[in-house]
This record gives structure tokens, sequence and C-alpha cells, in this order.
């Protein structure tokens, strides 16, 4: 596919994140506005929820985008999905005329965004199978770095969907229960080991009430934003055996402010990796599950330079969203619209590639350089953590924009709990 054309010049560069063949979606707000549902154009945002006050956008059940989340565009359905796609193309594209849409016309640069939708529930899999291997090798060594059910099925975590945050929203050091190896007694203080996770949200837009194979979870996904899974590996240690992860995730989970509809990443599809052992038959892949999406981490410390301390791309991933999906429902588990699946922690075969600090700095014993002068073995106070993903067409792209949260110091330890 080649680059669709707008009037709105900024969405016709090859640089761009948002063309029209992204058309990405947000919640927005300018000045003392309320929020309200906005679509990503060049550099520019288009208020949607106008365009259908005016009559402009007719969208099948609407009004559907009266409000400040697109749930209900989601729970529409695909044929709504697709007019609303159309639509916007017809009125952005070249050649349209753009008077009547140059009211409803924001530059991004003043507008503040806000969650995206509605987070119904939050599942987060454990399902690159570089960063499991990472990670089995420094607790178990290479031998049993992956648990025996790891190559049979997508391994995941019921997470908190009330601590996930949209894109420049701060995030404290958490405390918690800590327990160095050499103590007797474990301590509640600030988390010392705070780390990140590179990975990507599958935002499920369709319920289902049983089980529902791959292709059938592929069509419930909506779309896709970044995701960045804080991690409190000290607290983490002490506390995830046996029943895994707890309070060392449930700190924040922060999101993009952009969706980028499945629909958009059609092109991107590529093939699954070699296994090792045949899946069972409700878990194959009926054909492309994954998308080419290069991804990159930036470290910036407070007062200091950005550097990129990760490069690396979403086909890493060893189990696609739509077997994470398909997975999920094989007990009977209804999902519900607005359900959020994080991939997992997405990492290369290089160390450059690798998805958290954890793995970068390999347990903190080989500290990672910064470009930009000092180093980390894991977060300091007033770090920004940011990601970005990028979707490479033939002279144009689709751009997820920025996933920043930026770490600020544990709240001061209340008297009730020294």
């Amino acid at each position: 596919m080649a680059l669709m054309r707008s009037w709105v010049g900024s969405a016709n560069s090859a640089t761009c994140d948002f063309p029209l063949n992204n058309l990405a979606l947000g919640v927005f707000s300018v000045g003392a506005e309320e929020p309200r549902c906005g679509v990503a154009i060049g550099d520019r945002i288009v208020d949607v929820a106008a365009l259908e006050e005016a009559g402009l956008l007719d969208l099948p059940g609407g009004p559907l985008l009266d409000v400040p989340f697109w749930n209900e565009l989601m729970e529409a359905g695909p044929e709504a999905w697709a007019a609303f796609r159309a639509r916007m193309v017809e009125l952005l594209a070249e050649g349209a005329d753009p008077g009547p849409l140059l009211p409803h016309l924001y530059a991004q640069a003043d507008a503040e965004m806000h969650l995206p939708f509605l987070v119904s529930e939050y599942t987060d899999f454990y399902a690159g199978r570089n960063h499991a291997f990472n990670v089995g090798t420094m607790f178990r060594g290479p031998d049993n770095a992956l648990p025996p059910n790891w190559l049979h099925m997508p391994i995941g975590y019921n997470g908190r969907a009330s601590s996930i945050v949209v894109s420049g929203t701060e995030v404290r050091r958490p405390l918690g229960q800590l327990k160095p190896p050499q103590a007797e007694r474990p301590y509640f203080g600030a988390c010392k080991r705070f780390d990140f996770e590179l990975e990507m949200g599958a935002i499920v837009g369709q319920a289902s009430d049983g089980p529902v194979s791959v292709a059938e979870a592929d069509a419930m996904i909506f779309g896709y934003v970044l995701l960045n899974d804080w991690s409190a590996r000290d607290i983490q240690a002490w506390e995830y055996q046996p029943l895994g992860p707890f309070q060392a995730k449930a700190t924040a989970t922060t999101i993009g402010p952009w969706i980028v509809m499945a629909a958009a990443l059609q092109p991107f599809r590529v093939a699954g990796p070699a296994r090792e052992v045949e899946l069972l038959p409700y878990l194959r892949e009926p054909g492309p599950m994954l998308y080419d999406i290069a991804l990159e981490v930036a470290l910036t410390p407070e007062g200091g330079a950005e550097s990129v301390i990760s490069r690396t791309n979403y086909r890493e991933m060893y189990y696609s969203s739509a077997q994470q999906l398909a997975h999920h429902t094989s007990s009977g588990c209804p999902m519900n619209v607005g359900d959020l699946l994080g991939s997992g922690t997405i990492s290369g075969p290089v160390r450059e590639s690798r998805g958290s600090l954890l793995e970068l700095s390999w347990g903190g014993k080989e500290p990672l350089e910064l470009a930009s002068g000092g180093v980390r073995n894991f977060l300091e106070d007033g770090d920004t953590l940011t990601l970005r993903g990028v979707a490479q067409g033939p002279g144009y792209r689709i751009g997820f924009g920025e996933c920043s949260g930026k770490v600020v110091a544990a709240m001061a330890l209340p008297d009730w709990a020294k």
C-alpha cells in the first residue's frame, strides 16, 4: 500500500507518524474544554465528536462519539469500524473540501491527551521468548530457563485496570514489603529496583461469552497501543512465589494516548516464529498473526539528554495477541469490550534489543551506560522512560506517538508503617 495523501499537508511527510493511512484514535482536550474523541492527522487532531454532532459522521447505531472514550465505537462492531475509517478517509483525502472540517481541527501541540478508552479488565502476558529465556537464565540457569509449559501456551496473570494511566502521567516509586537475600526478616520501604517493560497492548473491541478460535480472536481486536508495564523487581522477588506478580505490578501501567486500529496495521502482518513443539489445535495460527513494528525505548535523566537504550520489534513475540485472547477464552472466561491485553516484554536476541533494565543490566550485575553519561542498573527518581513504535511502509509509516512516564520519589513512609 502507498501513502494516502491528505489535504492536511503535514500528514503527507514520509516521517509523519499519523498519515491518512493511520487515523489513530485518541481523547483530547484544549484549555478548559471537556475531553472528547479525536483522530490524529499529521500534526493535527480532528474533533470527531464535533463532526458527528454536525452531521458529517453518520455511523451505524450512532451517536457513538458523544462520550470521551472510544468504547461505544468498539461495541458497535467491525462494520461500524470500517464505516468510520472509510468516512474519515473521504473527509480528509486530498481533493476533499476542507471547509467543513477546519473549525474542528486542533494542533496536537496544544492538546492534553487522556486515556483513550475505558479499561474494563487488564491481563498481562509473559509471551516473549527472548525475555522469558533471559529472566529464566538469571534465576534458574539456561538449561531450566523456560518452565515446561511455556512452549505450549501463553502464560499470563490478571492485573489491575485501576492503575492504568495515560502517557505523561508521573509514576511514583512504590512502597512495598522487601527482603534482601542476606536479611533475616522483611521490611517495609521504597522499591530500590524499579524497572520498565516494553510491551504492546491489544484492545478487545467485541465481547465473548465462551471459547473463540484464534481467527475469531483476531477479528475481536480493535486496535493496539504502546504499553509500559512498570515493575518493582525487589518487591516481586519476595512476593511472587508461589502465585506470581501482585503488588510489584500494581503501581502503574502506562499506555500511549493513541490507539492504532488493527485495520491500519494489516499491510504489516508477519508470520510467527519457528516452534520447537507443535501447538495444540486451538492455538494454531490460521495465517500471519504478528506485525512488523519497530520499537525503541529512550531514557532521559532529570536535566540530562535522552539515550535510546533499546531497539527491538513486535515480530519477536512468540505468541500473538490473537493467540493470547483465544487462550484467555478457552476456559469459558468472558471477555468485555475495553479489555486490555499486555503482550509481555518484547526483547530481541542481543543486549541492545532487550526490553527491560532487568535484562539490560543482567539483574544489576552489568550496569548500562547512558549515551549522555552515567550508568543505570535500575530506574532512578527523575528518569523519564519513553516508548516509541513505528510500522514502516513504502514512503509512509504508521506511528503510535510516544508513551512516556517520569519516575518520582516514593511517598514519605507513613507513621503507621514505621
